[in-house]
């Protein structure tokens, strides 16, 4: 496996050099997460240095945030997801909003083991081999559709794959790019 970057191998845009266009992207992007200390988490702060990809990133990722999944199942996603991709920075800021959405402590701990941990509903467990479907074979199998398609409507069913690439997108931008979890935030270990 590649070595992840100890140090951040582009800057976030420290609050002295934004720009007008940059305060205002960044701006955008306090309704997606809170800010640490007052100042625009470093995803954001790094992103922005390129505006134009940032003006049409963001709302793409609002929508998912707030899509149709419920919020519970919508984190079990990301955060497998995040496990899986060796993002730090995004499963620690998943944890987070993991718990927001009604995970455990107990749950997010086993999500690094995968659907075959004891424990999880049959649902919970069609969620994470969906992360780890999609992850592994960049498809979804017949079984784990049907089992989706129990529960989810159309819309649902679409945002699963989207939900997952984006956050595989994400995860690699997080990764190549140095982006270092802010103080506070949990990493793997935590």
């Amino acid at each position: 496996m590649v070595h992840r970057p100890a140090s951040p191998r582009i800057q976030p845009l420290p609050p002295d050099e934004r720009d007008e266009q940059a305060r205002e992207l960044l701006g955008g992007a306090g309704s997606l997460a809170d800010s640490v200390g007052g100042q625009a988490l470093d995803i954001f702060a790094t992103l922005v240095r390129h505006p134009g990809l940032f003006r049409r990133w963001l709302p793409f990722g609002g929508k998912l945030l707030a899509g149709k999944l419920p919020a519970r199942e919508r984190e079990l996603l990301i955060l497998r997801t995040g496990w899986r991709c060796g993002s730090e920075y995004e499963w620690g800021h998943h944890v987070i909003v993991g718990r927001i959405a009604g995970l455990s402590d107990e749950e997010i701990e086993r999500v690094k083991e995968g659907p075959q941990a004891p424990g999880w509903d049959r649902f919970d467990v069609t969620l994470l081999q969906a992360a780890d479907e999609l992850h592994d074979e960049q498809c979804l199998s017949d079984a784990t559709w049907a089992q989706l398609a129990t529960r989810y409507d159309e819309k649902q069913l679409i945002e699963v794959p989207m939900l997952v690439g984006h956050y595989h997108m994400v995860a690699f931008a997080l990764n190549a790019l140095g982006v270092q979890r802010e103080q506070g935030v949990p990493g793997f270990g935590d």
